[in-house]
Parts: C-alpha cells; sequence; structure tokens
C-alpha cells in the first residue's frame, strides 16, 4: 500500500461527502420534512453522524495498530 490509512481515508470521505450532502439535500427537499422540528431532528441526525462516520475510521486504526503492535 503507497498511502498511510489516514490519506486513504481522507480521499474516501473527499468523494462521499459530496455523496452524503447531495443525498441529503435530495431528502431536504423532497417535501418529507414538514416542520422547522423535522427541519431541526434532520440536521440533527445528519450532520453529527457524518462526523461520527469520519472520526469512527480513526478509532477503527488505531485499535487496529494496537492490535498489531501486540
Amino acid at each position: 500500500m503507497n498511502y498511510s490509512f489516514k490519506t486513504l481515508w481522507n480521499i474516501t470521505f473527499a468523494f462521499t461527502g459530496p455523496v452524503w450532502a447531495l443525498l441529503a439535500w435530495m431528502i431536504w427537499d423532497s417535501g418529507q420534512l414538514k416542520t422547522p422540528g423535522d427541519h431541526a431532528l434532520f440536521l440533527g441526525l445528519v450532520v453529527p453522524g457524518f462526523m461520527l462516520i469520519y472520526f469512527s475510521g480513526f478509532l477503527i486504526r488505531k485499535r487496529h495498530a494496537k492490535k498489531l503492535g501486540a
């Protein structure tokens, strides 16, 4: 492998991030979210969910490196 996990993970999210945003925009614009509460709940789940998935990759890398070192 020519690149580090961090580099590959960031490249992956550089491509999946816009797709994630496109899907979120399609849901937002579809009319399924009727009230301001629906919009707030949607944003409260989508944005932290994306960040959680992104940062979980680094947690996985850390646990894997610890496992290989042991």
